[in-house]
C-alpha cells in the first residue's frame, strides 16, 4: 500500500523572502503603484484616525464583504502611514491567506516579519494581516498580541463579517476596535467615477430648520448614473470593469457570494 507522501515544511527563509516581497516599502518607501493609483473611498478618513490612534491598546478589525476594497484599503493605510514619517521598517502587511503562512501563529509571523524587515525593536510598529478568518481561532491570537505588544498597533481584515463580529465580540473584548466598511455608496460612486460636477450642495429651509441636501445639474443624467450604481456600483472593482459588467452573475456568484 502506497504512502502518502508528506508535505515539507516551508523554511522560515521562504517565509522571510515572502514577507519581503509582500512590503516592498521596506526598499522603496512606497506602496505598489497598483494600489497607489487607486482612489481612496470616502470611509478613509473615518478608519485612519482609528489606526493613528496608538495611545489605546486595541487592534483595528476591519470587517466587510468580499470584493468592497478591504484591503485596498489596507495599502492606502500603508501610503498614510508612510506619508506621515513612520519608519518604514516599521510596518508590516501579511496576507494570511497565503498557504506560505499555514500554521504559522500571529506573534511567531510578527516575529519574522521583525527579522525579515531588519527591524528587531517591537515597539513603535503597525503590523496588517490581511484575510485573518483563515486563521484558526484567531483572535485569541489577536487578543495575545495586543496584550503582549502594547505598543505595536496591530490591524485586521476578514471577509467572513458575521462571524468575524460574534467573534470579536465574545473573545476580544476591551481589545478591539471594529469598523464595518460596506459596499460602495450612491456618494461614493459618484465620487469615485469623477462626476462630482454633476452634485452641488444646497440647503432647505423647512418648518424653521435648516437642512442640508445636494442637488443635482442635470437630474437625467444623474438617474443613469443611478440605475447603474443600483446593478454595478456596489462593488469597487466592478464600476471600472466593463468585462465584469458584461457578465455580473458570473462575477457575483464565483468572487462575492
Amino acid at each position: 500500500m502506497l504512502k502518502k507522501p508528506k508535505l515539507k515544511p516551508i523554511s522560515k527563509e521562504l517565509v522571510l523572502e515572502r514577507m519581503r516581497f509582500e512590503n516592498p516599502w521596506w526598499v522603496t518607501g512606497e506602496i505598489d503603484d497598483d494600489y497607489n493609483q487607486m482612489q481612496r473611498r470616502l470611509y478613509f478618513d473615518l478608519f485612519f484616525p482609528l489606526v493613528e490612534e496608538t495611545d489605546i491598546k486595541r487592534a483595528v478589525v476591519l470587517m466587510g464583504p468580499r470584493r468592497v476594497g478591504k484591503t485596498v484599503m489596507m495599502y492606502h493605510t500603508i501610503e498614510k502611514l508612510l506619508q506621515n514619517k513612520i519608519n518604514r521598517h516599521s510596518i508590516c502587511f501579511i496576507g494570511i491567506d497565503n498557504p506560505i503562512y499555514l500554521n504559522i501563529g500571529l506573534e511567531e509571523l510578527f516575529k519574522l516579519a521583525m527579522k525579515a524587515a531588519g527591524n528587531t525593536n517591537p515597539k513603535g510598529w503597525f503590523v496588517f494581516f490581511d484575510e485573518i478568518q483563515y486563521l484558526k481561532d484567531w483572535e485569541v491570537h489577536l487578543k495575545v498580541l495586543v496584550d503582549s505588544y502594547p505598543n505595536t498597533k496591530f490591524i485586521v481584515s476578514g471577509s467572513a463579517a458575521a462571524a468575524l463580529k460574534l467573534k470579536s465580540t465574545e473573545s476580544g473584548a476591551g481589545r478591539f476596535t471594529e469598523f464595518m466598511l460596506p459596499p460602495l455608496t450612491f456618494h461614493e460612486y459618484i465620487h469615485l467615477k469623477k462626476y462630482d460636477h454633476l452634485i452641488r450642495p444646497s440647503t432647505l429651509h423647512w418648518n424653521g430648520n435648516v437642512n442640508d441636501f445636494f442637488t443635482s445639474i442635470n437630474f437625467k443624467e444623474i438617474n443613469n448614473h443611478f440605475i447603474n450604481y443600483i446593478n454595478f456600483g456596489g462593488y469597487p472593482e466592478v464600476i471600472f470593469s466593463e468585462k465584469i459588467q458584461a457578465n455580473p452573475g458570473r462575477y457575483i456568484k464565483s468572487d462575492i457570494v
